[in-house]
């Protein structure tokens, strides 16, 4: 494919309102054409005849988008822990050594970081305040239900 074609092509897609990622993504898997994101960039910074205000709506609808769900994310921890559940969250970095990892709040009001090890075992740190035993048991019942939903 030619320079020329390469050109015509992404500022098609690019009035489609299409991401740079999803052209460089049909580069590569339909046309078999390799180009770094740069090159992609620097090449669509030349089109002239680009209307990059579809680009601008859809970045900033998917903002929209990405706030709304946090919102609603937030909303349902606040909702919980107002009711006087135990919310566990799961941290998307690993820590060295543990398989999974995050923190907890108890209903109870006290909240901790949990950290799943190698070998399985469940540990508690940076505790503050003491759960109850109904605490522990609910953290393990629903730490349970979403490791084996992520799966």
């Amino acid at each position: 494919m030619k320079q020329d074609e390469i050109k015509l092509l992404v500022s098609e897609h690019l009035n489609n309102g299409q991401s740079l990622s999803d052209i460089q993504k049909l580069l590569k898997n339909d046309h078999n054409i390799k180009m770094t994101f740069l090159d992609l960039r620097l090449l669509a910074a030349e089109l002239e005849e680009i209307d990059w205000s579809k680009q601008k709506a859809d970045i900033q609808a998917d903002k929209e988008k990405k706030k709304a769900e946090e919102d609603k994310i937030k909303e349902k921890e606040q909702e919980a822990t107002e009711v006087g559940k135990t919310v566990v969250k799961v941290d998307k970095v690993k820590r060295p050594g543990s398989m999974a990892n995050g923190t907890v709040k108890f209903a109870s009001g006290a909240s901790a970081e949990w950290i799943l090890d190698q070998t399985g075992r469940l540990a508690l740190d940076n505790q503050c305040g003491e759960p109850t035993p109904d605490d522990v048991q609910e953290f393990q019942v629903e730490l349970q239900s979403i490791l084996q939903g992520s799966m």
